[in-house]
């Protein structure tokens, strides 16, 4: 039978009062750990009966009654109880309640401390590669979004202003890019929290003869951590990782701006399927795009966790305190958003559409061949500053006449410089300006096609 109460509670008079077992309870949180936990439990077990500070019976008695107990509470047959406040004390009462005194050489050698922190890396380790997999997803979603539209253009923004003309796959492609830096940014987030601290104890490690190589290396660590005051109270992990999937929520929301305001009457860039609309309860007509408002609104909730996690990190000293079992929280919901919004977002991607009628109809308003009669002006030896200068002439001379500088006579073209040609007509138009891009890496059909190449590539290999 289990005894009542818990271990150190032997060193406090009387009983623990309500408010307090409600206030430092986590089990209500951390129980999704409990994979984490009983695997390593399992690794320690195993390393205790290596050092022979335990028998082999009572490892084998361990395993088998954690295993028995992860499948209980995977099958939803376990009773989760607030009064042993978190899932390692959980698992472990009942552990002891299982199968006796061999349950509570479990603890041995080890603390919450050191549990709790090896518990964490080893979820986020696995919860890296799932957010991952679904980054991949939708970057394959995009990548084929673009094979139709390679030859078909639409302006580009800056400042939300007309700017210059870019195929229309080249914008998309545009994210695929800013999740490949999210892609890796968690890679890197990985093998840095891929330090195992099992075995620094509560502060200080232990004068039992552990090895913590061993636990490391069956939980697939890739190294130990090397000072036991910093690895029970190290914590930096989960703010990268927050901070990773406050840049993914981030890339998401700027996808759902642009595209809120393109499936917009005014725009009419796009439209996204009914699946991913709602109506208005009392506008009859209105096809709201609330998926996408809601990606950009729960990034706030991801920015939330970060600002939580780093303020609870300053102002603690040195070693474990109990402000970190506010991580958890944090890290949890940043997780989950953002897993959430990948989701969304992936699925919105499969079944929108752009309008490239409507794109077309009016490609030509705003001057996005400007820039690139400038640089004709270039190859004709005339300095750039020059030219940009007769070119925004050219276009304030062509807002007073409602034309567009195609539409600019020859003899027009030379008032302002005598160095525009009866070939300059050969380089003006929205279609013909994406249609000379050169440079790598250009927002041209030919640079999209390559692009599309390498990404199909890329993305197969994973």
């Amino acid at each position: 039978m289990a005894e009542k109460g818990k271990s150190w509670e032997k060193r406090l008079s009387g009983e623990p009062d309500a408010l307090t077992v409600d206030f430092v309870e986590s089990i209500s949180i951390d129980k999704r750990l409990y994979k984490y936990d009983v695997v390593g439990s399992i690794a320690h077990a195993r390393m205790l009966a290596e050092k022979r500070l335990i028998t082999r019976d009572e490892f084998k008695q361990i395993r088998d009654g954690l295993i028995e107990i992860s499948q209980e509470i995977a099958e939803g047959r376990f009773v989760f109880e607030k009064k042993y406040e978190d899932i390692h004390m959980a698992v472990e009462a009942a552990l002891v309640a299982r199968i006796g005194e061999a349950g509570k050489k479990l603890h041995t050698g080890r603390s919450r401390n050191d549990q709790v922190a090896t518990d964490m890396r080893l979820w986020m380790r696995d919860q890296i590669e799932m957010l991952q997999a679904k980054i991949t997803l939708l970057q394959k979603a995009l990548v084929k979004m673009t094979a139709g539209y390679c030859d078909d253009v639409m302006p580009g923004y800056t400042h939300l202003q007309r700017a210059q003309p870019v195929a229309i796959a080249s914008y998309v492609l545009s994210f695929v890019e800013q999740l490949e830096r999210d892609f890796v940014r968690l890679g890197n987030c990985r093998n840095l929290l891929s330090i195992s601290p099992l075995g620094s104890g509560a502060i200080a490690g232990s004068t039992l003869a552990l090895d913590r190589k061993s636990t490391a290396k069956q939980l697939g660590f890739l190294d130990i951590s090397y000072n036991s005051i910093d690895a029970v109270s190290d914590r930096d992990f989960c703010a990268e990782f927050i901070f990773d999937c406050a840049i993914i929520a981030t890339h998401l929301s700027r996808l759902a701006e642009d595209w809120i305001l393109y499936c917009s009457s005014e725009f009419g860039f796009i439209r996204v399927d009914d699946a991913y609309c709602t109506s208005s309860s009392m506008m009859p007509q209105k096809r709201n795009p609330d998926l996408l408002e809601l990606i950009r609104g729960r990034t706030g909730t991801v920015y939330g966790a970060l600002m939580a996690m780093l303020t609870i990190l300053k102002g603690q000293p040195s070693g474990y305190n109990r402000d970190m079992q506010e991580d958890k929280g944090h890290v949890f919901s940043a997780s989950d958003t953002v897993e959430a919004c990948l989701d969304v977002a992936r699925a919105i991607v499969s079944h929108t559409k752009f309008n490239t009628e409507k794109i077309s109809a009016g490609l030509e308003e705003g001057f996005l061949d400007a820039t690139a009669l400038a640089e004709y002006l270039v190859r004709k030896g005339v300095a750039f500053r020059e030219a940009h200068a007769v070119v925004g002439a050219l276009v304030a001379e062509c807002e007073k006449q409602n034309k567009k500088l195609a539409e600019l006579t020859l003899d027009e073209f030379a008032k302002h410089s005598a160095a525009i040609e009866a070939d300059v007509y050969e380089h003006l138009g929205a279609r013909t300006v994406v249609g000379t891009y050169v440079t790598e890496g250009s927002a041209g059909p030919k640079q999209a096609k390559e692009q599309i190449e390498y990404w199909n590539r890329q993305l197969g290999q994973r």
